[in-house]
């Protein structure tokens, strides 16, 4: 088949880099290789399909086009028009919205665009606190979300659960315009609907940030926030494997009337994407959200998204028969939290896993008595692993692996810690093994081993019986 024009020109670019810029490519081969050999636990990555890659890479990059489809202003924008018009109505049908948003750059700048479109400087905002799974535009002091508003933070029972019956008091008491749930290292189902009841009771807004499960929303495997919240923000890149950038997203609650009394609030928010916060949106990441919205309509993405569910719920389960303090028990989601032994804390259990080429990322659990930057606690996610193609007996020896390192690290303060040679020579050589076994795929569609998957539907019948 004769190459494309797009074709001869990307490939033209990677010749011209490795030429003129030897340095440059070294560091991006080197970056490619450093992932393929890696055992990626981060809750917060996932792959960028290669297609999406493509996409982002391609000369509509060129094209600046503020404003909307038929609504720019500049010219040459005939074709950015199709391909943003085409992620709205793929985004539509996917998440089930009747109004989507795609230009943010990013889910923190989702959340702020939706804050600023509602509230003024001192409104009351109610959301999960940091330590308790929270994200830090949800509230936390540090953020510009704690500055601008009188943020509020509601947390987890005793069982690790949402404490429902707390933020209804919370809601009740404070009166906030909006109230933010979605989190960042909650393992459980939320429930949207009772959120949204408090919601009216209080008389306040419901902003749904999905972005660590939007892929399971997707894939109808985690109840949908569209209808229930008045606004679902999500990134496009951790469990949607697109790239970086976000969406703004409404359901039946798109036309109302917003806080001025005059405009839909879907209205607000268009307004407060462009001009408000941003300028020129990113076209090449808009044309590269298409394509992964488009692999979402796939039948083959929801056996992905089962094998997310289940690889989690497998590795929870080896984690705590291996003692190790697993919050809330287990996951119904991609992330498992748990404590580290105490006597290390999760910045020193983190770089060592990555000295034997385990990643993960440390995390406060509650009741932490360590700060953010040390933390007790380690976060692990299947999207990676999953996208590989990785299964239940891949989930146990990553929990050995990761038992072997812990139980052999040993700290010696602010954070650096000592493990024999001979261990870590050892798991390196294991993870190596496990990652040439499953490679990084270069095609999210065709990741989900038959073994695997497999795997999952035994898992489901035996949940039924």
């Amino acid at each position: 088949m004769k190459q494309s024009h797009i074709e001869r020109y990307l490939s033209q670019g990677i010749r011209t880099l490795r030429q003129d810029d030897p340095e440059l490519f070294e560091i991006l081969e080197s970056e490619h290789q450093r992932q393929s050999q890696s055992l990626s636990l981060i809750a917060s990555s996932g792959g960028t399909d290669s297609s999406a890659l493509a996409v982002a890479g391609s000369t509509i990059v060129n094209v600046t086009a503020e404003g909307y489809p038929d609504r720019r202003y500049h010219a040459g924008c005939r074709f950015v028009d199709m391909a943003e018009q085409l992620a709205i109505d793929r985004a539509k049908e996917v998440f089930g919205a009747r109004y989507v948003n795609v230009q943010p750059h990013c889910a923190s700048v989702a959340n702020h665009t939706v804050m600023h479109s509602l509230l003024t400087p001192g409104d009351t905002i109610l959301g999960m606190s940091l330590d308790q799974g929270g994200h830090l535009t949800h509230g936390a002091p540090v953020n510009l979300s704690g500055k601008l508003y009188k943020a509020i933070g509601y947390g987890l029972d005793s069982r690790g659960l949402i404490d429902y019956g707390q933020l209804r008091e919370l809601a009740l008491e404070q009166r906030p315009r909006l109230i933010v749930c979605g989190t960042t290292s909650y393992t459980r189902v939320i429930d949207f609907g009772r959120i949204r009841e408090i919601a009216d009771e209080a008389g306040a807004y419901v902003l749904a940030d999905i972005t660590h499960i939007a892929g399971l929303v997707a894939a109808g495997v985690h109840p949908n926030p569209i209808d229930a919240a008045h606004f679902t923000t999500t990134c496009t890149f951790k469990q949607l494997y697109g790239p970086r950038g976000a969406l703004i997203m409404m359901g039946r609650d798109a036309d109302d009337v917003g806080p001025d009394g005059t405009r839909s609030l879907s209205n607000c928010i268009q307004s407060a994407v462009f001009p408000l916060m941003q300028g020129a949106p990113h076209v090449h990441s808009i044309a590269a959200k298409a394509r992964a919205m488009g692999r979402l309509l796939e039948p083959g993405f929801r056996d992905l998204a089962r094998l997310i569910k289940a690889n989690a719920s497998e590795l929870a389960d080896a984690m705590n028969a291996r003692g190790y303090d697993v919050i809330s028990g287990g996951t119904d989601n991609h992330i498992v939290l748990f404590r580290t032994p105490s006597a290390l804390s999760g910045e020193t259990a983190m770089r060592s896993l990555e000295h034997c080429g385990i990643l993960v990322n440390k995390n406060k659990v509650p009741g932490d008595i360590r700060g953010a930057t040390t933390t007790s606690g380690l976060r692990l996610g299947s999207n990676t692993v999953s996208l590989r193609g990785m299964g239940r007996p891949q989930m146990h020896e990553a929990a050995e692996l990761i038992d072997t390192v812990l139980r052999h690290t040993h700290s010696t303060g602010k954070g650096n810690f000592q493990l024999d040679a001979g261990i870590r020579e050892q798991i390196t050589e294991r993870v190596r093994d496990l990652c040439r076994t499953f490679p990084l795929p270069y095609d999210v569609s065709n990741t989900v081993n038959v073994a695997s998957i497999a795997e999952v539907e035994q898992t489901d019948a035996a949940i039924a019986r």
